[in-house]
């Protein structure tokens, strides 16, 4: 990336990694539409608050371990992971949370920026059904501070996610 490149990303507000893979992946005009606010939206309650939508429509991008193989599953954000669903769907022995290092080594982000595709390393992705409830959908761009909009269907299909169901479902 020149650094003309990286000046464009920067005044997106996308992680340049990120604003690079929505170039790649002909969604360029994505950058326009990203939100930069001033105090972190890293968790789905920070972000559904700072966008004013509700919070089912936060895509979040979590990373887990399948036999210390890193997966991600987007999850929409009123959701929690059925640890045991996913460990079903992948065939696994065992899932576990990664700490906070193996989710930067493999994806390039910090917790709580992680966006649903433009990752450093490929891995398998999971997409919960959840996220097609809703028209559109808000994920991380790659900085705690930044997200983007996009129609869950089309997150889905870059992110190069398979549908499941792996929420967890409540009594």
């Amino acid at each position: 990336m020149t650094s003309a490149d990286a000046s464009a990303a920067a005044g997106s507000g996308a992680h340049p990694r990120f604003a690079a893979a929505l170039d790649e992946l002909g969604l360029g005009a994505v950058r326009a539409q990203v939100r930069r606010f001033p105090e972190a939206t890293r968790t789905a309650a920070e972000a559904a608050a700072a966008i004013g939508c509700e919070l089912s429509q936060i895509c979040k991008s979590l990373i887990f371990a399948a036999d210390g193989v890193p997966v991600l599953v987007l999850m929409d954000g009123a959701s929690r992971v059925d640890m045991e669903l996913v460990r079903r769907e992948l065939g696994a022995g065992t899932v576990t949370r990664p700490k906070a290092d193996v989710v930067r080594e493999t994806t390039g982000y910090a917790i709580g920026g992680v966006p649903p595709f433009g990752h450093r390393t490929r891995t398998r992705v999971l997409a919960d059904r959840s996220l097609l409830d809703h028209d559109l959908v808000w994920a991380a761009a790659g900085t705690p501070y930044t997200v983007f909009p996009m129609e869950p269907k089309t997150l889905i299909a870059h992110a190069g996610g398979t549908l499941v169901d792996v929420r967890e479902r409540t009594a």
